[in-house]
């Protein structure tokens, strides 16, 4: 099976505040090598602070590597994470428009899904109101139906799939299902393992940057039960 994306050797580092006005530098990622193929459904699991977000967003295109390769054979890649991408003085009906084109959609394509993200976002009359009044869990629903709607090659779930109240998180998990089924390839950061057993083809691990362990979802979870 072809790769969507592939990494090879791949690194991104920071600038750190040292003692006596100093910078240092800290790498977010170092010599990460990793294969995802098209059509597959990849967990990443790890502590705070451990590199799984900074991963994402190498593979969406929104960080370059600062050493090695990445390798991208998907046109677009859709980063589902709290509010990226949005202007807070915006409305909500204007943020997801904007959403949809910067992964290719038309502005028409998109005010024709609109009727249907404001649905399955179930935000109501405050698709009008400006992004910064809304509550994390608004975004959240707002950024997830957008993209869904918008139907990106890739999806990357940070975290996502786990706010809202119950029922969202119901809708959006069989939503990303139904994502998967259609062959659509999904790279999911959570910390939910019964959704990563129920979602994922394979599960890596990220601990201090680098990549401690990948494989099948049972034998990952057991190296990380173990550490």
């Amino acid at each position: 099976m072809k790769s969507a994306i592939e990494l090879k050797e791949a690194g991104v580092w920071y600038k750190k505040k040292a003692p006596a006005f100093r910078t240092e530098k800290f790498w977010g990622l170092r010599n990460i090598s990793l294969k995802i193929k098209i059509g597959e459904t990849l967990g990443v699991i790890g502590g705070n602070g451990a590199g799984k977000s900074t991963l994402l967003r190498l593979l969406s295109g929104i960080l370059d590597p600062d050493e090695g390769k990445v390798f991208r054979k998907v046109r677009n890649a859709s980063l589902l994470t709290l509010g990226l991408g949005f202007l807070p003085n915006l409305n909500g009906r204007d943020n997801a428009v904007l959403s949809g084109i910067m992964l290719g959609k038309t502005r028409e394509e998109m005010t024709n899904l609109l009727p249907d993200i404001i649905d399955f976002a179930e935000i109501g009359d405050a698709i009008n109101d400006p992004v910064r009044t809304y509550s994390s869990g608004m975004r959240a629903r707002l950024s997830f139906a957008a993209a869904l709607k918008a139907d990106p090659e890739m999806i990357l779930v940070d975290e996502l799939l786990g706010v809202g109240d119950l029922q969202f998180r119901k809708k959006s998990t069989q939503a990303m299902k139904e994502q998967i089924s259609s062959e659509k390839t999904v790279v999911v950061v959570s910390h939910n393992e019964e959704l990563i057993e129920g979602v994922c083809d394979r599960l890596v691990w990220i601990h201090g940057g680098t990549i401690r362990a990948q494989g099948s979802v049972e034998e990952v979870l057991k190296q990380y039960h173990e550490k």
